[in-house]
């Protein structure tokens, strides 16, 4: 019969130690009854031991299990109160039912007995020992590094007995688990019993804390195997996810005979064998032993599972656990495609073409059509991608994998095979599976053979739609290229920014084309900033790996553009000879002649332009190939447009310009670079009108050619004869380049440090930050090449600048630049 409710005593003020020691404290004549509930090693003995100081420091005494009959003479505080016996229990039960009972008593979460139970039960809510956090640790830790802290916080989940057993045997600082720390484990251990103690060995080798599965490893019964997770779980050795902590992992590792380790793991892994579970946990600690652990068979047949879990995450480890399951008996043959993907995804481009190569060749082995995804997607990703397709299009009628009719039609496209291409096309029968990937290459085929035959929105709404259908996929796929790719460039080509951002940025995020087209969407993503002039954000997106020929090409022509849009003549001249080899690795197709053009105007500025003819050259062949398809042809030829500007070679500039304004109708970027085109040739024939120069300036930028637009106000600034039309479109330029307006006030002379500059000083130096040579200088000023020269050592010398590059961005700084 429970007591009363004004007999029982007083309730804990809020549930936790510091309440506990907080009351007793203050009161240690009053009533008290509470439990403490913690799992092993978090601190109920300690918290006992200061319990019981207290009411010994005020002369009360403390009674324990075995001196129950005296406790009305003071305090009972029994600890691992889950280990007594019923009868004990029950008495406590009566101690805690009597008026002015002072008892404190300590248990484990489970398993309880059915007495502890009732005792529990009419207490209400227990004390709860919580886990250390970081901050708690730090304090005991001594001013430790935090870094160290919150390793030292992940080994031991903040389990206050194991925090103090590295404390008392590390070194703070080193991340490595003293094994004096780890040996008092065995105390843990053995206290758990037989089953409990095996069942902490299963879990260390890799197996999941099921019962079914534990009870079928370990050869015991369901309710053995129930029994011993409860007391690990109150043990403390595992965290809410009912895993090993890290150090009771390393633990019972250690203290573990290697032959019960070797013999669990291998019953673990037939058993995850037969029922088509992971074994890679189990699997890489083996790579490299040299105990004969399975039968050969088995020990083959888990590498190769293992080499296959691993290939998405891990490709340089799937490729060494594929290696050993032919080193311990499956046929190189088997794996060799699987081998391959892993040598792709891990960047080994040549040994994954050899392996791929060595699949195809051979009818007799399996996974083919893995080895056409593989060399497929390695000959585009080195620049080759006619050869890509024709891959792609023997596979059509030889193994048919999904999206091979696909690929092989955008690849011919690409190359300038668009009858090729159609009459694949329209050959389809029997696609297979409506899959995410057959659909995304099926739209990707589509949109891309209309962004050739009909309209931009079009082609770049379906090539949108191909990438969404291929975002499921994510990692998991290998192909030539990707939708999102394919959908940038042709944004890219028709001025649809926004589209550009959101696409590559879903690409990103998801992983879309796996590991090996990851740069390729980040690169493409560079080109944004330097459209818009930002070369140091364009800079900081660039990748500092070793990059393929595709990718390389792309990076090559982006550092290009960010020397051209710099002014930086040196840095122009250091990417020439990459540019050079880039360009040379890769054969011309439609998907690259976006670096190609900016390459083209780079070219032109260092007066370098022969070596690129060539290119130049196929490119206007394949683009004559498919028609000139207006998407494709606008931009390109803007950009040699932009390389006569540089030459001032006006017949060349009338031709191009021309050619663009039969282009005008297809897309609104093709409109705005045909009017520009236009202005271009006024500006280069000295006719300069400011109106609508910032027309044609503001309409490239609005059609997302942002520095093109700044260029073309700044070029006519400084071709102009009007010093107030100069200065008004230098403001439009400034202003199409994101930079803030000139104060009124020192407009003209932009600081009070420009006031060091005489005004013939600063229209000479704003003409060479526009990156005209000292001879085009001297023609627009109507002075000597020799007294531009002159001027600009009497800047250097006033301005106190060592070399020409502190001078141009001093005076970059000083004019607003």
């Amino acid at each position: 019969m429970n007591q009363s409710t004004t007999s029982r005593p007083a309730p804990m003020p809020d549930g936790h130690a510091a309440g506990l020691r907080s009351a007793i404290a203050a009161d240690p004549t009053a009533s008290l009854v509470a439990g403490i509930q913690g799992a092993g090693g978090y601190g109920k003995t300690v918290l006992l031991e200061q319990l019981a100081r207290t009411y010994r420091d005020a002369g009360v005494a403390v009674f324990g299990a075995n001196e129950l009959a005296r406790a009305d003479e003071g305090a009972v505080l029994v600890d691992d109160a889950h280990r007594l016996d019923a009868t004990v229990l029950g008495e406590l039960r009566e101690i805690a039912r009597r008026p002015g009972a002072r008892l404190v008593f300590a248990y484990r979460p489970g398993p309880r007995p059915a007495a502890l139970a009732e005792l529990i039960g009419d207490l209400g809510a227990p004390v709860l020992l919580a886990a250390l956090g970081r901050e708690e640790i730090a304090a005991q830790a001594g001013g430790a590094a935090p870094e160290w802290i919150g390793w030292l916080h992940a080994q031991t989940g903040g389990v206050p007995r194991y925090v103090s057993r590295v404390l008392a045997t590390a070194e703070p600082g080193t991340a490595e688990l003293p094994p004096r720390a780890l040996d008092q484990f065995q105390h843990d251990l053995d206290q758990l019993g037989g089953a409990g103690s095996e069942c902490v060995t299963a879990m260390a080798v890799g197996a999941t804390p099921h019962p079914d599965l534990l009870a079928a490893l370990l050869e015991l019964t369901p309710e053995a195997v129930g029994s011993a997770l409860l007391a690990i779980r109150a043990s403390g050795l595992v965290g809410a996810d009912d895993v090993l902590l890290p150090i009771a992992r390393a633990a019972a590792l250690r203290l573990t005979p290697w032959e019960l380790r070797l013999r669990v793991t291998r019953r673990l892994v037939e058993i995850q064998l037969a029922r088509g579970g992971s074994v890679l946990p189990l699997v890489r600690p083996l790579l490299g032993a040299d105990i004969a652990l399975l039968p050969e068979s088995t020990l083959a047949a888990a590498f190769e599972k293992a080499g296959e879990e691993a290939l998405q995450s891990a490709p340089h480890l799937a490729r060494r656990l594929l290696a050993a399951a032919v080193s311990a008996g499956t046929p190189p043959a088997s794996v060799a495609a699987r081998q391959a993907r892993a040598a792709a995804v891990a960047g080994d481009l040549d040994e994954a073409l050899r392996l791929a190569d060595q699949v195809i060749v051979d009818d007799s082995v399996p996974d083919r059509e893995l080895g056409v995804q593989v060399a497929a997607s390695v000959l585009a990703h080195r620049g080759l991608l006619e050869r890509s397709a024709e891959l792609c299009r023997w596979s059509v009628g030889h193994l048919r994998w999904p999206g091979d009719r696909a690929f092989a039609a955008v690849g011919l496209i690409g190359a300038g095979r668009l009858g090729d291409a159609e009459e694949l096309l329209r050959s389809s029968d029997d696609a297979g599976p409506p899959t995410s990937m057959t659909g995304a290459a099926a739209q990707l085929a589509a949109g891309v053979r209309e962004s050739v035959v009909g309209s931009a929105a079009t082609a770049l709404s379906t090539l949108v739609r191909s990438a969404s259908l291929s975002e499921p996929v994510g990692r998991g796929a290998l192909v030539p290229d990707s939708p999102a790719a394919v959908a940038a460039l042709v944004a890219l080509h028709c001025g649809e920014l926004d589209v550009v951002q959101s696409t590559l940025d879903k690409a990103i995020g998801s992983g879309s084309g796996g590991p090996l087209l990851h740069y390729r969407h980040r690169l493409l993503a560079a080109w944004l900033p330097l459209l818009r002039g930002d070369t140091v954000a364009a800079r900081a997106n660039l990748p500092v790996a070793e990059l393929a020929a595709r990718d390389r090409l792309l990076a090559t022509a982006i550092e290009a553009g960010i020397a051209s849009r710099d002014n930086d003549t040196a840095a122009l001249a250091a990417a020439r000879g990459r540019a050079r080899q880039a360009v040379a690795e890769h054969s011309v197709d439609l998907f690259a002649l976006l670096p190609l053009g900016e390459l083209v105007v780079a070219t032109a500025r260092l007066r370098d332009q022969d070596w690129i003819a060539p290119y130049l050259a196929e490119a206007r062949a394949l683009l004559d190939r498919l028609g000139n398809p207006p998407l494709w042809t606008s931009m390109l030829t803007w950009k040699r447009l932009q390389a006569a500007v540089v030459l001032e070679e006006l017949d060349e500039a009338q031709q191009l310009a021309a050619e663009l304004g039969g282009m005008a109708h297809h897309n609104p970027l093709a409109a705005a670079m045909a009017d520009a085109a236009g202005v271009w040739l006024r500006i280069l024939a000295g006719q300069v009108d400011q109106d609508e120069a910032e027309q044609a300036a503001r309409a490239l930028h609005a059609a997302g050619l942002a520095w093109d637009g700044a260029r073309l106000a700044g070029q006519a600034a400084i071709r102009t004869a009007d010093r107030r039309a100069m200065l008004a479109l230098l403001e439009c330029a400034r202003a199409l380049q994101g930079k803030p307006p000139r104060p009124r006030a020192v407009r003209g002379a932009m600081s009070a440090e420009t006031d060091l500059l005489s005004e013939r000083e600063k229209e000479v130096a704003e003409l060479v930050l526009a990156g005209l040579t000292y001879k085009q200088v001297g023609k627009r000023l109507f002075i000597s090449a020799k007294t531009v020269e002159h001027h600009i050592s009497r800047i250097k010398q006033r301005l106190g600048c060592a070399n020409r590059e502190d001078l141009l961005n001093r005076l970059r700084e000083l004019l607003g630049h």
